[in-house]
């Protein structure tokens, strides 16, 4: 069985485990409604995505109460 011949270093052994690190996830706020919201997608709270209304969340709202 072979052995490694030295020791890495604590800066490799770091920089090796700094990649596994989780990155927060970035948001933005919504223009119509002021709420955070993932880049590039339907805000949850107002359906609104580039001024244009793409999701009714009044509806969906009403049918989740029944």
């Amino acid at each position: 069985m072979s052995v490694p011949k030295q020791r890495h270093t604590k800066q490799r052994r770091d920089a090796k485990r700094d990649r596994f690190a989780i990155d927060q996830v970035k948001t933005q706020t919504c223009p119509k409604c002021g709420k955070e919201k993932l880049a590039h997608r339907v805000c949850a709270h107002c359906g609104f995505y580039k001024g244009k209304e793409v999701v009714n969340t009044v509806k969906e709202t009403t049918k989740k109460q029944k």
